[in-house]
């Protein structure tokens, strides 16, 4: 059976970010870890937390990872789930892919399928803007 994707803007506030280096090399790089708390969407996602390991190059640009846990109320179906993404940072726009992860999702959100992507720069800072692509079935 065939699922037609629902697809719609939103944003959550960045409420804390706790970012600390755990291995800084003699070339300038380094290891970081953050522990990010977002809040107050409305617009299906409501809030979220994520883990990033990032990777930053001598010149500040970076590479990181994230896991994401989310509460959303979609086509009103409530629920949790979690998010496994990768991105980016060039200095001026960082960029994360995220999609579900299979058996993370909870409630009425048992049978979500979705992508998340955020493309932000410091001018949206204190908020991540995101894209949500979903299906439920």
């Amino acid at each position: 059976m065939w699922i037609m994707a629902e697809t719609f803007e939103t944003r959550l506030q960045i409420a804390s970010w706790d970012e600390q280096p755990y291995r800084q090399l003699d070339d300038g790089s380094k290891f970081t870890k953050a522990d990010v708390v977002l809040t107050g969407g409305g617009d299906g996602i409501t809030e979220g937390t994520f883990e990033a390991l990032l990777y930053y190059r001598p010149d500040g640009t970076s590479s990181y990872v994230t896991l994401m846990q989310v509460t959303a109320n979609l086509d009103g179906r409530s629920g949790t789930f979690g998010l496994r993404g990768e991105g980016s940072y060039d200095g001026t726009t960082a960029r994360v892919l995220s999609s579900v992860i299979d058996g993370s999702q909870t409630g009425d959100l048992a049978g979500l399928t979705a992508t998340i992507e955020s493309v932000s720069t410091q001018a949206d800072y204190p908020f991540m803007p995101m894209t949500v692509s979903y299906s439920i079935e």
